[in-house]
């Protein structure tokens, strides 16, 4: 029953075979650079300008004192991407090498994907906030865009990875 199941699977195309390192690469460039880019520019009482990127908002969590939340948006924010990154690159390394392996790595991988999407929430949280108090105006800066299309990068190699751990 397996074999007719693994034959009625296509087989992963070529394209897929050059865009899954093409992506994780590109979800590492676009997480770099995102992180460090504002995330969005606040006006407050139209006199007031910043620029918040992420990097810079962990900073002044430490540097007044929030242990706690530079802790958590620490690990959520900067650390669980760049540890899922990292393993999806050594998944596609290791591919063909230690199937049982990599296929318990990409479910570390899939745990980590549902973990790190907190910063996304909290970063939602934080321009709600903001907009309601209706003491700042707050407009999108390219980092934020960066940091999503590094997530939507990210998520489209896993999906692809999988499916090629699947046809295995």
């Amino acid at each position: 029953m397996a074999a007719r199941y693994k034959s009625a699977m296509p087989e992963p195309s070529p394209l897929s075979h050059r865009a899954i390192p093409l992506l994780i690469t590109a979800a590492l460039v676009l997480f770099g650079t995102g992180v460090f880019f504002p995330f969005f520019k606040v006006t407050k009482f139209w006199v007031f300008n910043d620029a918040i990127s992420v990097v810079g908002g962990i900073f002044t969590l430490f540097r007044e004192g929030e242990y706690f939340l530079f802790t958590i948006l620490t690990l959520f924010t900067l650390v669980f991407p760049c540890v899922k990154l990292g393993l999806l690159a050594i998944i596609w390394l290791e591919r063909e090498h230690d199937l049982a392996r990599v296929r318990r790595l990409h479910g570390w991988v899939e745990s980590l994907g549902k973990w790190s999407m907190l910063d996304v929430f909290v970063v939602a949280i934080l321009i709600v906030a903001m907009k309601s108090a209706a003491v700042a105006e707050i407009r999108i800066g390219f980092g934020l865009y960066l940091f999503t299309f590094s997530v939507i990068a990210t998520q489209f190699a896993s999906a692809w990875v999988a499916r090629h751990l699947a046809q295995k």
